[in-house]
């Protein structure tokens, strides 16, 4: 069983380095972007508010209206990182109430500043830029791990090695791979491949269940990525909705990315996590029927997969669907303000794009299905 077990995991890392190696050999040089300016003039660091000195909110005698539009503090901070650690300064910080969203600290608190220097490295102008709230995500992240191990034990281990398996293949092989031009959605097919064959490789093991749920998982993603395409192209989406795209597009003009085929990417590694689940758990089922059963016919396989089959597609739909209204809440909330029409809504370009996300990896989902009954069903039959 040990030596099952290392050379599942030797497989797992060899699959890995043969994937990013790939990935390296496209990315050997990654496009060049002109952020000098914006280096030259801004210089982020993390910094603790000190004292404040001064807060008109506490001042009683002011002009009628005054405490409606602007709020004023006067502080002292320390730099806590960066080039200029250790350093302290006065700042004050202007807040207009008017405005949706603004920064009102208090001492104590850890900020985000924005420092302006002059040619000799010297600070010039100090600006709050945002509030540092990343303590609060590594909370998050260690009780997801505790949670993980103290439930899964061994094979919570597993998900997590699995979880940063699919970080690294993501943030240092399809990413990159977008930015230097390569098309997205073969790009993240390949990547698919990768996570999916890493993934059930420390989940399952190697075995006819991993093959078969591997495959499928493949096979339902590459049908909304297919779909997501088909529908995408016909129906002019631009991949422009979001106003991350659209930053990107007019910012960087010179890096020329495929904003649509980063669309489908998206619904593909959107849709890879819940078709993995589906596949897994139908190819987890039938093999359990089959130890059981030996002589069950591929009839009686079918229908006791779709069977299974049915009750998960209603709970996953849902899943999937809720997931992307959840994303898109904002969105339907503007547009219900505006008191947008129907008509008006339906053919936005933003709009359809959150459609096409939902309903193509929906539809993936619900294919994968029937597909990992078959494969199911071919491989013993193999045997």
């Amino acid at each position: 069983m040990k030596k099952k077990k290392i050379l599942e995991v030797c497989l797992v890392i060899i699959i890995l380095i043969l994937g990013l190696s790939f990935f390296t050999s496209l990315n050997s040089k990654l496009p060049e972007v002109d952020n000098k300016s914006m280096e030259d003039t801004y210089n982020l660091a993390k910094a603790k508010v000190l004292k404040i000195h001064y807060d008109d909110l506490d001042v009683k005698e002011k002009p009628d209206g005054y405490e409606k539009y602007l709020r004023k503090q006067e502080m002292d901070i320390e730099i806590l990182d960066g080039i200029h650690k250790g350093e302290k300064f006065k700042i004050r910080n202007t807040i207009q109430i008017i405005e949706v969203y603004y920064i009102v600290v208090k001492e104590g608190e850890k900020i985000i500043v924005n420092m302006t220097e002059d040619q000799y490295g010297e600070v010039t102008s100090i600006h709050i830029y945002e509030r540092a709230r990343e303590n609060y995500a590594y909370l998050l992240i260690g009780l997801f791990v505790i949670s993980i191990l103290l439930v899964g034990r061994l094979k919570g281990i597993n998900a997590i090695v699995s979880l940063v398996i699919t970080g690294i293949v993501i943030i240092k092989g399809l990413l990159p791979s977008i930015l230097k031009g390569y098309n997205p959605v073969i790009m993240t097919l390949i990547s698919c491949g990768i996570i999916i064959s890493c993934s059930l490789i420390l989940l399952i093991g190697i075995n006819r269940k991993s093959i078969t749920a591997a495959l499928s998982t493949l096979g339902g993603v590459t049908i909304a990525g297919v779909i997501a395409m088909i529908v995408g192209k016909s129906a002019y989406v631009t991949g422009l909705a979001g106003e991350h795209a659209q930053t990107i597009a007019f910012t960087y003009k010179d890096l020329n990315l495929d904003f649509r085929g980063i669309l489908f990417s998206g619904i593909i590694i959107g849709a890879l996590g819940a078709v993995m689940d589906v596949c897994i758990s139908i190819t987890s089922s039938l093999y359990e029927m089959m130890d059981i059963k030996s002589d069950i016919t591929p009839k009686q396989l079918m229908k006791s997969g779709m069977n299974i089959g049915k009750d998960i597609i209603g709970t996953m739909s849902n899943t999937l669907i809720l997931a992307y209204v959840g994303g898109a809440i904002q969105l339907i909330l503007l547009l219900m303000v505006l008191n947008t029409s129907y008509t008006q809504i339906i053919n936005l370009d933003m709009m359809m794009s959150e459609i096409v996300t939902a309903l193509a990896g929906s539809i993936g989902l619900v294919w994968s299905v029937p597909l990992t009954i078959l494969l199911v069903i071919l491989f013993r039959e193999k045997k």
